[in-house]
């Protein structure tokens, strides 16, 4: 059997180099030196001997050959570390850890509820949540960031299926001056308002706020934004699970819309290989399903 001339480290280098448009941007992200990126690089079209990349500016761009061998590097990355994984699990039974990334909308006491029913038999394994936000949730996928992960879509190339529903209502703080109006609100009324919307934690930016930037406030998370409006200051389209208290307390109010007050939001259950997954991983996907019903 004849052995590679390319290792998996170059090809790993030569990804990073496209992923994060350039030499500084790649070694910035596997934290090594620029040097060394770039000598992989250069090692690896030395092996195969004809360019892959050329320099456009400051940017490294792939010629057309050079595009088809970087998504058999993908996959030939992937099965490696596939191998790698499936060879933890033989040996441990187990996984040692699940990477589980939550889009922050899904209910916060749905998954303590499931977090608590897996503790018992998770044989020690540990349990790593990250919050993500829109596309910040594909791309913990593509960066093979979790085992398991709550997206508000299934990214296309992976495997998924309904896990809950989320009820969003607009709502603000009961004295907020919208409420004085005395009729139902339209969006003339609404366009006059601080709108509050939690940021996109991916790269992407996707925008889902409705007002234009000098009417919207971007904050991190759902909790900032919830204080935010419960202090007085502009409305957003929250989570009904995650505001029954305030609701309850009068620290928050549903704004009267005459259109748009609520809407709908599905929650999916999102595998990165559904034939790679742990039976820790998998025991808690069943968790997480039972008690989302």
């Amino acid at each position: 059997m004849n052995s590679p001339k390319v290792t998996l480290d170059q090809w790993r280098a030569l990804i990073a180099v496209i992923d994060y448009g350039g030499f500084a941007q790649a070694a910035k992200k596997l934290n090594r030196s620029q040097s060394s990126v770039s000598h992989a690089v250069n090692k690896l079209q030395d092996l195969l001997d004809f360019k892959i990349l050329h320099i456009q500016g400051r940017k490294a761009v792939l010629s057309d050959a050079g595009l088809i061998l970087l998504e058999r590097a993908r996959q030939l990355l992937n099965d490696a570390c596939a191998i790698e994984q499936q060879a933890l699990h033989l040996g441990q039974g187990w996984e040692a850890e699940i990477r589980l990334a939550v889009e922050t909308a899904f209910p916060t006491h749905v998954l303590m509820e499931a977090l608590k029913a897996f503790e018992p038999i998770s044989n020690k394994t540990r349990i790593r949540l990250q919050e993500v936000v829109l596309s910040g949730a594909e791309e913990v996928l593509l960066e093979g960031k979790t085992d398991l992960l709550i997206s508000p879509y299934v990214p296309q190339g992976f495997l998924g299926e309904e896990l809950i529903q989320v009820k969003f209502t607009a709502v603000a703080h009961p004295g907020h001056r919208l409420f004085k109006l005395g009729h139902k609100l339209n969006t003339y009324d609404l366009s006059r308002e601080i709108q509050v919307v939690v940021s996109d934690s991916g790269s992407k930016g996707i925008n889902t706020g409705w007002l234009s930037d000098s009417q919207r406030w971007a904050v991190n998370s759902l909790e900032s934004a919830r204080k935010i409006i419960s202090s007085g200051l502009g409305f957003a389209w929250l989570p009904v699970s995650e505001i029954k208290q305030q609701l309850n307390d009068n620290e928050l109010k549903a704004l009267p819309l005459s259109e748009g007050a609520s809407y709908t939001a599905v929650l999916y259950l999102v595998y990165p290989d559904l034939s790679r997954v742990g039976p820790a991983t998998k025991q808690l996907a069943e968790i997480l399903k039972s008690v989302s019903v």
